[in-house]
């Protein structure tokens, strides 16, 4: 009796890892696919850039890329369509082991302040194949191109309290992007604060946006002020912020 039960089990065990197998090889397959930079800088008088996006997989695959206007509300990122950039090629096959070279031009040079923009590279699938499940990859490049006047970013802080949730809120009246790591907030009783993670870092020119507060037990009272330390690419922070509970 006990042999008769062990070999479905080891059946189903093999099924298992083969279906693990088929997964993670059509997730390498997928994450084959990568970009440089990650990070697009325009410096004032700059319209034109590349980037360089590779295949490192074993077999052909197709991409697609779009511009995208990007803004900034409380909580996320507003992408748009846009067409201020030309991109070429849009639509590109590369070789296994191959790069894509694709050329960027700004139409226009800002104005006033920086702007600001994502380009979205997608991996199109490729045709069905019975049995194995296709994981496509999309990838999103910042880019950011100055105007003719020197910009800088000011940010200023404070903390919501609504209800059982505390928010981080960031002010930024100047008009470039920073970025924002390694956020700690201490309470008056010592204890030490973080944001939730997987979180935006950063906070784009002339906007207000919030970051949530992985806060457990008790949270601090509205009369409370809390000390705020982090990284960010214009300096480092360390400074009392208010806490303010919503009406």
């Amino acid at each position: 009796m006990s042999r008769n039960i062990r070999k479905p089990v080891a059946a189903a065990q093999l099924v298992a890892v083969i279906f693990i197998v088929i997964l993670a090889v059509s997730f390498a397959s997928a994450q084959a696919l990568s970009v440089q930079p990650v990070n697009i800088l325009l410096a004032s008088g700059e319209r034109t850039t590349v980037l360089t996006v590779t295949n490192k997989a074993e077999s052909e695959t197709s991409i697609q890329i779009r511009a995208y206007a990007w803004h900034q509300k409380e909580d996320g990122d507003d992408l748009t369509p846009t067409e201020a950039l030309i991109l070429s090629p849009p639509l590109a096959t590369i070789a296994p082991g191959g790069d894509q070279v694709v050329r960027l031009q700004l139409r226009q040079p800002p104005q006033g302040q920086e702007a600001t923009y994502r380009i979205v590279i997608d991996q199109i699938p490729p045709a069905k194949t019975p049995g194995v499940v296709n994981m496509v990859l999309r990838l999103s490049i910042p880019l950011f191109a100055q105007p003719a006047a020197r910009t800088v970013p000011h940010l200023q802080f404070h903390v919501d309290r609504d209800a059982d949730k505390l928010f981080l809120v960031g002010i930024n009246d100047g008009h470039r992007h920073d970025v924002l790591r390694d956020v700690v907030l201490t309470t008056g009783d010592g204890r030490k604060l973080k944001l939730e993670t997987g979180q935006s870092p950063y906070i784009l020119a002339g906007v207000t946006r919030r970051w949530s507060i992985a806060a457990e037990g008790l949270l601090p009272e509205s009369s409370q002020s809390l000390q705020l330390t982090a990284h960010a690419d214009s300096s480092n922070i360390d400074q009392q912020i208010q806490l303010i509970a919503a009406p």
